[in-house]
């Protein structure tokens, strides 16, 4: 079994299951959250797998601050 995930290791890309468990909540909540723009999300490969970057989950936490580069998109 994988070791637990802490803050001070986190990869610079988590997967649903990672930002849910850290952040202790669903999985369904994370993509819940992706949808309504809280947790932006990147699509990577042809099935579109979610990835969320480290900063956006770091900021949910409060622990740093909001770079320009996990603003929600607003429009589409």
């Amino acid at each position: 079994m994988a070791d637990k995930l802490s803050l001070e290791n986190l990869p610079d890309l988590l997967t649903v299951k990672e930002v849910a468990e850290v952040l202790r909540v669903s999985p369904l909540t994370i993509k819940r959250w992706g949808k309504r723009g809280k947790l932006p999300a990147i699509r990577i490969n042809s099935r579109g797998d979610r990835r969320y970057k480290k900063e956006a989950v770091l900021w949910l936490l409060g622990i740093t601050q909001k770079s320009a580069s996990v603003e929600p998109v607003t429009s589409y």
